[in-house]
């Protein structure tokens, strides 16, 4: 009985330096099926961040508009404000004081009864492919 085990073991030749070609081969197949899985994936969630960091910038902008109108005690406020922090309208200038960063804003932002209304993204920046549905936001 220990004979058959003892052939079988002396068969991989102990001693001898390397990889077999068949170990080599496993290893490439592991490799293959784990890029076959992860590359798509990874392109998925690149492609998620940009729209949650773009519905991120609109809540931003609403949460100013809002704190903005707590404060002035204003029940309505209409007007745009751009990617350079700009504003026209009912919106005062000081709306960009309640942003972080009001200059890096990525889409100009109409603003209708104090909500967005429409958002219409930088043409040079991040998200110009993206679309801004009133409601559901970017997409």
């Amino acid at each position: 009985m220990k004979r058959p085990i003892r052939r079988f073991v002396q068969q991989f030749r102990y001693g001898e330096k390397g990889f077999t070609l068949i170990e080599l081969l496993v290893v490439v197949a592991i490799l293959g099926v784990l890029a076959a899985v992860i590359v798509p994936n990874i392109g998925r969630f690149i492609g998620t961040g940009a729209v949650e960091a773009a519905n991120t910038e609109a809540h931003n902008v609403q949460t100013a508009v809002t704190g903005y109108m707590a404060e002035n005690n204003l029940l309505d406020l209409d007007g745009t404000i751009g990617s350079d922090g700009t504003t026209t309208g009912t919106l005062n200038a000081t709306v960009g004081v309640y942003l972080i960063n009001s200059g890096g804003l990525q889409a100009l932002y109409t603003i209708t009864d104090g909500e967005i209304s429409a958002a219409t993204p930088n043409p040079n920046g991040k998200w110009k492919s993206l679309t801004y549905t009133d409601g559901t936001g970017w997409s």
